[in-house]
């Protein structure tokens, strides 16, 4: 009964957020891949912000529910019946009655199981699309019958655009520019390698005073190159948003300086990567919005090069929805584990595989991510620089909550509605 419901309120959302796109004709910009979305979807917001009345994805809303919030401009209202009737009431003005609506769309999607993106695109179809990475062990896979099919479902929007239609890949991703190559769209390419249109070169840590505040590198367009810095957060992927946002602003001729202008403003959101003061002076790396092999990859990366640790301590938590790659998969990062940090903090039965990789065993184990929040902080000394990243409902916020120097700063972690609080 309650799936049945599911399906009908998706499918009256669908249809109220599809009749609202064709009556206002907004340029839609979707933003797709498997890592990384929710940062390149507020770094393209903050620069075509400057052009265009711009609406975007709330946090992380990509799903048949999260797209139609978005076109609607509600909230979530999670099981709110008042909170519903408000969003019908809101639909109907906006069909009905006029209204100033936003010219510009940029919404995020993803999938969760076959066909989620086709029955997105239903909704709304892209005039511009933004790919981030495909890479080869995807999350969600084991809902399909190979990584390929979820990189093909998450590539899927570019393949609606028009003729001449801007589609903004990694010239790094191999699987990107394979597909891309299979449409008839105006390709814009960003990333490290020499050939890309938006080239990032020089990519290093931040410092002021001896002290890592964000990212920085250099990026060069058409010849001409400039300095960019993100604040805030570290890691090569808190550069890749802001190099997605750029090819995307070239689309729509936005010079390079006015958007480097742009996306000063812009931040990375909670939970990537995010640079917090941990207690007895200790560093906190922010990773725990969700975890995939490739995102705990790249943050052990970031973690093992990180400047002026006395120790470099990985809380890892379980990483889900793996299917039959999950054993090899926590095999191995617990092998990158072992090489980037001195301790090894494992949260969850999948992540106990942490503990027996390489022979790792400077590892504690835990069950879960509360008992955890007990213990971890009576571990952290003066200098630690601490890495906590898990998939979602590991729940490892609760961990940097424990850790943190001020409590006042659980504001900045992902979760912090009532409504996520009250779950187990």
């Amino acid at each position: 009964m309650k799936n049945l419901l599911k399906i009908i309120v998706a499918g009256v959302l669908a249809f109220i957020a599809g009749t609202v796109v064709r009556r206002y004709k907004p340029h839609i910009v979707m933003v797709t891949g498997s890592v990384g979305k929710t940062s390149t979807k507020d770094a393209v917001a903050a620069v075509l912000s400057k052009r265009f009345l711009v609406r975007k994805s709330e946090k992380s809303f990509n799903s048949e529910f999260g797209v139609p919030f978005t076109i609607l401009g509600v909230k979530n209202p999670w099981c709110n019946p008042l909170a519903w009737v408000s969003i019908i009431k809101n639909s109907l003005a906006l069909i009905f009655l006029p209204n100033h609506y936003p010219n510009m769309l940029v919404l995020e999607v993803g999938a969760d199981k076959p066909g989620d993106l086709f029955r997105i695109l239903r909704i709304a179809t892209p005039d511009t699309v933004v790919v981030t990475r495909l890479p080869e062990i995807p999350v969600h896979v084991e809902a399909y019958a190979t990584p390929e099919a979820v990189r093909e479902e998450e590539f899927f929007p570019a393949y609606s655009l028009s003729t001449g239609a801007p589609l903004i890949i990694s010239v790094d991703d191999p699987y990107a520019l394979d597909n891309a190559v299979r449409t008839s769209a105006r390709i814009i390419s960003y990333g490290i390698t020499d050939d890309a249109m938006v080239r990032i070169n020089d990519v290093g840590f931040y410092e002021i005073d001896g002290k890592v505040i964000g990212m920085k590198a250099s990026v060069v367009i058409n010849g001409e190159k400039e300095d960019l810095v993100v604040k805030g957060s570290v890691g090569t992927t808190q550069i890749l948003p802001v190099a997605a946002a750029l090819a995307t602003a070239s689309a729509f001729n936005i010079s390079l300086n006015e958007a480097l202008k742009a996306l000063k403003s812009y931040e990375p959101p909670p939970g990537r990567g995010r640079l917090l003061t941990g207690k007895n002076n200790s560093i906190i790396i922010d990773d725990s919005y969700n975890a995939s092999p490739v995102a705990v990859e790249e943050a052990l990366t970031t973690l093992k090069s990180f400047p002026h640790a006395k120790r470099r301590i990985a809380v890892l938590g379980d990483m889900l929805e793996l299917g039959r790659y999950s054993v090899m998969e926590h095999e191995r990062i617990g092998a990158l584990a072992s090489e980037s940090a001195d301790i090894i903090v494992a949260i969850g039965i999948r992540a106990r595989a942490f503990a027996t990789a390489h022979g790792s065993t400077n590892v504690m184990l835990f069950d879960n991510a509360s008992s955890a929040a007990l213990a971890i902080p009576n571990l952290i000394i003066e200098g630690d620089v601490v890495l906590v990243k898990g998939s979602q409902s590991i729940r490892t916020e609760r961990i940097v909550e424990a850790l943190l120097a001020d409590p006042f700063d659980a504001s900045l972690l992902v979760r912090q509605e009532k409504e996520w609080k009250r779950k187990a």
